[in-house]
C-alpha cells in the first residue's frame, strides 16, 4: 500500500508539471501569434470571432487580463450577432472582477444578464453583478440582485448560494428583520440540507455580531442537534466553538468550559486549537495550569504531528526575503507548505505558479519593489523570485492587518479586499469569530490549514528557522 501511495504521489507531481508546461506552452504560442497579428502601428488585426475567443480565453486562463480583453473587445466591436458575444461580455467583466475593478465589471455583468438571460453566462452575469455591488458597498442592490436570481433561476447553478448571500447582504445593509426572514425562507426551501445549515450559520453569525448571546447560544444548540454539516460552509466543531463563545459572554464559564473541552484537539483541528487557547487562558486566570485533556501541541489527544512533515527548505531565500520585511519566516513556510508542498514547478488551474503560487497579475503589483523590474509569468517558477515577490505581497498585507495572521492568510488566498470586508463584519475582533465570517469555503479551509501549519512551525523552529 505504501508503494502504491508513493507511486500515486509521484504520478500527481508529474501530472501537475505536465499541465503546467502545457498551459505555459499555449500561452507562449498565443503571444507569438499575436505578434504576427498586429499592424505596423501595433494594433491587433481583426480575426474571426472564434479565433479572438480562443486567444482571449488562453490569456484569461493565465490571468493576463488586459491581453484577454483586447481580444474580447474585438468580438464586441465586430461580431455583435455571433454566439461568442455572451462569453466575451462575461469574461471581460470577470477579468475586471479578478482585478477588483468592480465598478468597471458591473456594466458587463449587467449587460450579459439582460441580453442573454437564457444562457449560463447570463445567469453567472446576474450572480456576479450582485457580488460586485456587495464589494463596493451597495448592499441593498446586492441583496436585490441575488433575490432576483432566486426568482429567475430557481434551478440555477448558484441558487443555493444566492439564497444564503441574500441573508448576508441584508444583514450588512442593517436590514436584520428581513435577513432573519430570509433565513426562514431558505430553511423552508432547502430543509435538511447543507444550505439550511448555511442559513442557520448566517443567523448565528448575525446574532454574535449583534451581541445577542442568548439567541446565539440557542441557534448553535439547534444546529448541533439538527444541522447537516457535510457539504456546508461550517462544521460541528465551529458551531461548538461559537456556542462556547456565546456562553462565555453570558458569564456561563463552566458550561463554556464543557463545550470547549468537547471539541477534539488534534494537530489538524483549527477549532481544537482556538478552544485550547480559551481553556489555557481560563486556567491562567484561575491560576490553575491543569487544563483537563489539553496537552502540548505536538502531543495532543487524538494523535501527534509528524515533525518530518514540516521541513524548512529554501531557508536562505526565505530569510533573505522575510527578515527585511519583518515577516515571520515560519509563516512563509506555513503558506508554502499549503500552496505547493515545496514544489517550485507547481502551477494551479487558476495559473498560480511556483512555491508560493503567485499569479502574474498579483506579482506585477510587487515585482519592481521586490527588485524584479522585468517579469514574465514563467519567472515565477524560480524559487528566489517567487519567494521575494510573495514576501513583498505579504508585507503589504501585514501593513494592513498587523499580526492578525488569519486575516493575512485569508488575504493571500481570497484577496485583501475580501479579508477586510470579513474583518469589518467581525465583532469582537477574535480569530475564531473572524474565521467564522470568511465567506469562501476554499479560503476558510485554507486559513485553517495555514494557521495549523504556522502553529506547528513555531513549535519546531525559532525565528531563524533553526530547529528547537
Amino acid at each position: 500500500m505504501k508503494k502504491i501511495l508513493l507511486f500515486l504521489a509521484a504520478l500527481l507531481v508529474v501530472s501537475n508539471t505536465a499541465i503546467s508546461q502545457s498551459g505555459d506552452a499555449a500561452l507562449r504560442d498565443v503571444i507569438q501569434k499575436d505578434r504576427s497579428s498586429r499592424s505596423a502601428d501595433g494594433r491587433l488585426m481583426t480575426l474571426s470571432a472564434s479565433e479572438h475567443l480562443s486567444r482571449g480565453r488562453i490569456y484569461f486562463d493565465n490571468r493576463q487580463f488586459p491581453q484577454a480583453r483586447e481580444h474580447f473587445q474585438k468580438i464586441l466591436d465586430n461580431f455583435p450577432n455571433d454566439d461568442s458575444m455572451a462569453s466575451a461580455l462575461f469574461m471581460t467583466g470577470r477579468s475586471y472582477y479578478w482585478e477588483r475593478s468592480y465598478a468597471q465589471c458591473i456594466p458587463y455583468m449587467d449587460r450579459v444578464s439582460r441580453e442573454f438571460p437564457a444562457t449560463k453566462d447570463g445567469r453567472e452575469g446576474l450572480y456576479f453583478d450582485a457580488s460586485c455591488n456587495l464589494r463596493i458597498g451597495k448592499n441593498d442592490d446586492a441583496a436585490r440582485l441575488w433575490i432576483q436570481y432566486t426568482v429567475m433561476y430557481p434551478q440555477g447553478e448558484r441558487v443555493e448560494n444566492a439564497y444564503v448571500n441574500s441573508i448576508d447582504a441584508l444583514r450588512v445593509a442593517g436590514r436584520y428583520k428581513e435577513a432573519d426572514e430570509w433565513v426562514d425562507k431558505t430553511r423552508a426551501k432547502f430543509p435538511g440540507t447543507p444550505t439550511e445549515a448555511n442559513a442557520l450559520h448566517a443567523r448565528l453569525r448575525m446574532q454574535i455580531y449583534r451581541e445577542q448571546w442568548r439567541d446565539a447560544e440557542a441557534t448553535a444548540a439547534l444546529m448541533q442537534a439538527q444541522a447537516k454539516f457535510a457539504g456546508s460552509f461550517t462544521s460541528l466543531d465551529e458551531v461548538k466553538y461559537l456556542r462556547g463563545f456565546a456562553l462565555d459572554k453570558q458569564g456561563k464559564k463552566e458550561q463554556a468550559r464543557a463545550v470547549f473541552t468537547s471539541i477534539p484537539n488534534t494537530p489538524s483541528s483549527y477549532w481544537g486549537w482556538v478552544a485550547k487557547d480559551w481553556l489555557e487562558a481560563q486556567a491562567e486566570t484561575e491560576r490553575n495550569k491543569t487544563v483537563g485533556n489539553i496537552g502540548l501541541v505536538l502531543q495532543v489527544s487524538g494523535g501527534q504531528a509528524n515533525a518530518s512533515d514540516f521541513p524548512a527548505p529554501y531557508k536562505g531565500d526565505i530569510l533573505a526575503a522575510a527578515r527585511p520585511r519583518h515577516i515571520d519566516p515560519r509563516f512563509v513556510l506555513a503558506l508554502m507548505r499549503q500552496e505547493s508542498t515545496f514544489n517550485p514547478n507547481a502551477k494551479s488551474p487558476s495559473a498560480a505558479r511556483g512555491l508560493l503560487q503567485q499569479t502574474i497579475d498579483t506579482a506585477l503589483k510587487y515585482n519592481v519593489k521586490a527588485g524584479y523590474p522585468s517579469l514574465s509569468a514563467e519567472d515565477l517558477y524560480d524559487p528566489q523570485t517567487n519567494i521575494t515577490i510573495a514576501c513583498e505581497n505579504l508585507a503589504d498585507y501585514q501593513r494592513e492587518f498587523g499580526t492578525f495572521y488569519e486575516a493575512i492568510a485569508a488575504s493571500y488566498n481570497g484577496g485583501d479586499d475580501n479579508a477586510a470586508r470579513w474583518l469589518s463584519h467581525t465583532k469582537p475582533k477574535e480569530p475564531g469569530i473572524f474565521a467564522s465570517e470568511i465567506g469562501f469555503a476554499e479560503t476558510k479551509n485554507y486559513v485553517f490549514k495555514v494557521m495549523t501549519n504556522y502553529r506547528i512551525y513555531k513549535q519546531l523552529y525559532d525565528e531563524n528557522l533553526n530547529r528547537k
